[in-house]
């Protein structure tokens, strides 16, 4: 085993770190959500950690609530793009014929549409609920991961043991999910972190525009717009939530990296 490098461990303790605050925030938050318990943008002190927001709520407690929000939906948007994106991904490239030139056509009208517009036009027409947010960044997303997949899955399933398989007669679901997954994990897993970070990005701008998170619920992005107009008046409430979105983002970074540098150091000792 090699000996952990200082970024992997810095991005794993981070990562954890924000994960266990987003998990166990009733019990950490030191006020309710939405309870007024100060004046408006007061300073840092004793009671308040990081001081109060544009209203008079604790910014600690926003933070924290903030933090379940942005995590909980980013996590879902990217399990859920992920999903789909690469079920998709491999089929396209082991049917190949019409099924690859729909999907891939499909994908590419999409993705010739800014995702932010998109998202936009959508969210505005609907009514915008966590599941609905979940469910528009999935499927928005899972058109990056299809192209990944496909281009992954394509450069597979002309290997030996890809049509060994095919020889035997396994079918289309035992060669996409036992010969053709476990071989495209390593840029999978790649992008997995890259995808969250976006999806975190994402909802966060969402939120800033104001089709985001919707009150009483609280979201960084959403944080940030609520204090933004204090920086006017020099007023920091606004900069905790942006360089916690920067953190977040920074960490899973660095976990990602050493992920992939790990996968791809163990598969050339295999090769060897």
């Amino acid at each position: 085993m090699r000996r952990l490098p200082v970024s992997a461990l810095i991005g794993l303790l981070l990562t954890g770190a924000f994960f266990a605050v987003a998990i166990f925030a009733q019990w950490l938050a030191p006020y309710q959500i939405g309870e007024i318990v100060g004046g408006v943008w007061d300073p840092a002190s004793s009671a308040h950690l990081l001081g109060t927001d544009s209203i008079g709520r604790d910014l600690l407690t926003r933070m924290i609530y903030g933090a379940q929000v942005t995590i909980f939906v980013a996590t879902c948007a990217t399990i859920l793009s992920f999903v789909t994106g690469s079920v998709l991904g491999f089929l396209a490239a082991t049917a190949g014929g019409w099924v690859d030139q729909a999907l891939s056509r499909f994908v590419d009208l999409v993705m010739a549409i800014p995702s932010l517009i998109l998202a936009l036009v959508v969210l505005t027409a609907v009514d915008v609920t966590l599941p609905t947010l979940i469910i528009v960044m999935g499927l928005l997303d899972s058109t990056r991961v299809f192209r990944l997949s496909r281009a992954v899955a394509v450069d597979i399933t002309v290997m030996d043991y890809v049509e060994a398989a095919r020889l035997r007669g396994e079918g289309q679901g035992w060669v996409i999910f036992s010969e053709i997954l476990p071989n495209a994990l390593t840029p999978l897993i790649a992008e997995l972190g890259l995808r969250f970070i976006f999806a975190v990005l994402f909802i966060s701008t969402l939120s800033f525009l104001g089709l985001g998170v919707q009150p009483p619920l609280a979201d960084w992005g959403g944080l940030v717009k609520e204090n933004s107009a204090g920086l006017i008046y020099g007023k920091s409430a606004a900069l905790a939530p942006a360089m916690a979105i920067a953190a977040l983002a920074i960490s899973v970074n660095l976990v990602a990296d050493w992920v992939l540098s790990r996968t791809t150091s163990l598969k050339g000792g295999r090769g060897a």
